[in-house]
């Protein structure tokens, strides 16, 4: 991954304006050697059939796009917004746009209103019902109550349902819990949890968490979260469906996303190979939309929370040279999704090198039947740095379970390893088309507690430390080890009591000498069961 840290040349001629800020990536050489399916790229489909726009607005390379795809208007320009589903089967997209003629063309986004918009059918075409209100980069959620809340750059709009004509604007609060705040708050994110609340991602790569979606959102990182790569990171999109989270971010310099996965919400995997990049918009016939530039990606997912479409903004040329009245505009484009196989492993044992066999049962749906759909040789089943490139365990036997089918793996090279929370499947069905997907493992704990330390202050007069510690996880936690250090010494340690979801302690812990300032630069350590769950560092 570190040569992604090597900067190419700028995109176009040697005349071309700096400001353009289009910047080549290189690729690590080993992506050279992915297999299909080892990218999250791999899981666009074609986009439904639709109508084809000729002489519309628009560079040569998106002419005979499908203008009835997303929402499109001649005389406005669309920018970001998600997708919500009612009882009634109507979709809800929340999107913003400003008046393709705005005196600054593009860069009037600033002034950009938010419009509720609705369709039949998931992929559009979208028509705008009535407007919300101003803002920028929208994106909706829903509160366990039924309300719905759009959120917007610097606040959110919320009324009781999707199409009501009415909405108040209102403003998050933020706690940092005495961490940086990285690259401000603002393009956030939301999933919601299993238990009601909301795990928020900032631009700048920051995990936030609010108990119920509306109170308070409290920062628990004190870093980003993203690859460690060169990027200029925006427009992250994160969700979680019944296993893991997913979050997509993209580096809008290079044009390049990166797609990671975690069990919790704060450690992440990042799978190799790009999420997206320009063209992903492809038609079944073949031809492509090539728009220059691929934003604000959102998803919709199913019930069992798989991604089944992302929706994009997207711009035909450099935003800058988006100018009034011209032939150049954005719009929001909706690319169906592979959503990928239900799977669970039946070992009840933790998988190590030497598990000679490996159950996984793929689960029937609708549609689906594995034991006729299933190409089973073409299977390969382990972690995720192994399938992505062809390797891992081999299928050796399978056997009918109801209408699942149940695939028994050799267990050899499976690269599974104790920190596995999710192995892939990679493979094909019996018309070649891909089949992938993630395992649940059965003694994985997928609802973990989180547990969080507040910046220690010293008391000079008793000589001890003052720490509070609380649990942001979807269940109680374990009794656990706190330990303050600074400059490579160890100032105090003391014990976390176990603690309910949401649950505080306030910790004081004999200082192993005095102290000259009640607040130094230090970082925490939480360890539980002997593995750290948390090292944050406050300066």
């Amino acid at each position: 991954m570190k040569r992604l840290l090597a900067i190419g040349l700028l995109v176009g001629t040697l005349g071309a304006p700096l400001h353009a800020q289009v910047t080549e990536r290189v690729r690590p050489a080993e992506w050279e050697q992915l297999v299909p399916g080892a990218r999250f790229m791999d899981r666009f489909l074609p986009m439904p059939d639709g109508v084809k726009g000729q002489g519309v607005w628009g560079a040569d390379s998106v002419q005979g796009r499908y203008v009835d795809n997303g929402i499109e208007l001649p005389d406005v320009s669309f920018w970001g917004g998600n997708i919500l589903q009612t009882a009634d089967g109507k979709y809800h997209l929340y999107v913003c746009g400003w008046p393709e003629r705005s005196p600054k063309g593009h860069m009037f986004w600033g002034n950009s209103t938010v419009f509720h918009a609705v369709s039949d059918e998931l992929s559009g075409p979208y028509r705008i019902q009535n407007s919300i209100g101003k803002g920028h980069n929208p994106e909706a959620f829903r509160l366990a109550d039924g309300r719905v809340v759009v959120y917007v750059i610097d606040g959110y709009y919320i009324a009781d349902k999707e199409d009501s004509p009415v909405w108040m604007y209102q403003k998050f609060d933020f706690d940092a819990r005495d961490r940086k705040i990285i690259e401000g708050l603002s393009n956030l994110t939301f999933a919601r949890c299993p238990d009601g609340s909301y795990l928020m991602v900032c631009r700048g790569g920051g995990v936030w968490i609010s108990r119920d979606g509306l109170s308070a959102y409290r920062q628990l990182t004190d870093k980003r979260v993203y690859p460690d790569v060169e990027g200029r990171f925006e427009d992250p999109v994160v969700w979680r469906d019944s296993l893991q989270y997913h979050l997509i971010v993209n580096d809008w310099l290079g044009r390049i996303a990166f797609y990671q996965r975690s069990k919790d919400g704060l450690h992440w995997v990042t799978e190799q190979g790009e999420a997206y990049v320009p063209g992903v918009s492809r038609h079944r016939d073949g031809e492509v939309e090539y728009w220059f530039k691929y934003e604000r990606p959102k998803v919709f997912q199913d019930k069992e929370g798989r991604a089944v479409q992302m929706n994009f903004a997207v711009i035909d040329t450099l935003k800058w040279e988006d100018l009034p009245g011209d032939r150049h505009s954005s719009k929001n484009i909706c690319i169906p999704l592979n959503k990928g196989l239900l799977l669970s492993v039946l070992n009840e044992e933790p998988i190590t090198p030497a598990t000679k066999r490996i159950e996984v049962r793929i689960q029937a749906e609708p549609g689906f039947s594995p034991q006729t759909d299933v190409d089973v040789e073409s299977l390969r089943f382990g972690s995720y740095n192994e399938v992505n490139f062809g390797r891992g365990c081999k299928p050796v036997k399978t056997r009918k379970e109801g209408e699942d089918l149940i695939v028994v793996f050799d267990g050899k090279g499976s690269g599974i390893t104790a920190d596995e929370f999710a192995p892939k499947l990679i493979g094909r069905d019996v018309n070649g088309n891909l089949l992938y997907g993630y395992a649940r493992l059965p003694y994985v704990d997928y609802a973990p507690a989180l547990l969080s330390a507040r910046r220690p202050v010293y008391d000079k007069q008793q000589h001890v430390w003052k720490v509070q510690v609380e649990n942001f996880g979807l269940s109680s936690s374990r009794p656990a080890e706190v330990e303050i250090r600074s400059a490579g010494t160890s100032l105090a340690k003391g014990e976390v009591p176990a603690l309910a979801p949401y649950g505080k302690t306030e910790l004081t812990l004999p200082s192993v000498e005095a102290m000259a300032a009640d607040t130094i630069a230090c970082e925490v350590i939480i360890r539980s069961g002997g593995v750290e769950q948390e090292r944050v560092r406050f300066e």
